[in-house]
């Protein structure tokens, strides 16, 4: 039975692990605190998005809300038009939405992201 337990949470763990690895994206955790809402946290975070690469398709638990500070690039989120974006822009992530984020300039996208998420979850999971 524990050894199971233990499975399942490797395996969670490594969705979140695989998709910071992505050498295409880098996100810096610059500070976390506790919001009003009981469970929940706010996560605030530098990302950083190379030319020409994606963040890869993946959720959040919680809102994911996003200010563009340098660059441009395609915002990719299931059941929404895609959305052109460059600095000075910002864009809003519902919460368990899938999605995407694609530079499509030639050079990197600085994005603020603030994610308003439940604590103790992995702050973004692999989807398919």
């Amino acid at each position: 039975m524990w050894g199971m337990k233990w499975t399942m949470i490797l395996v969670a763990a490594s969705a979140g692990v695989l998709l910071s690895q992505n050498p295409g994206i880098q996100r810096t955790i610059v500070q976390r605190a506790d919001v009003s809402v009981p469970g929940r946290e706010a996560v605030v975070a530098r990302v950083e998005i190379a030319p020409d690469a994606r963040a890869g398709r993946h959720t959040h638990p919680g809102d994911e809300i996003s200010y563009v500070l340098e660059g441009e690039g395609e915002i990719l989120v299931d059941g929404q038009p895609p959305r052109q974006v460059k600095a000075g822009d910002g864009f809003v992530v519902p919460a368990g939405a899938k999605h995407d984020a694609h530079n499509t300039g030639s050079v990197p996208m600085k994005l603020v992201g603030v994610y308003v998420v439940e604590k103790g979850k992995p702050l973004a999971t692999s989807a398919p």
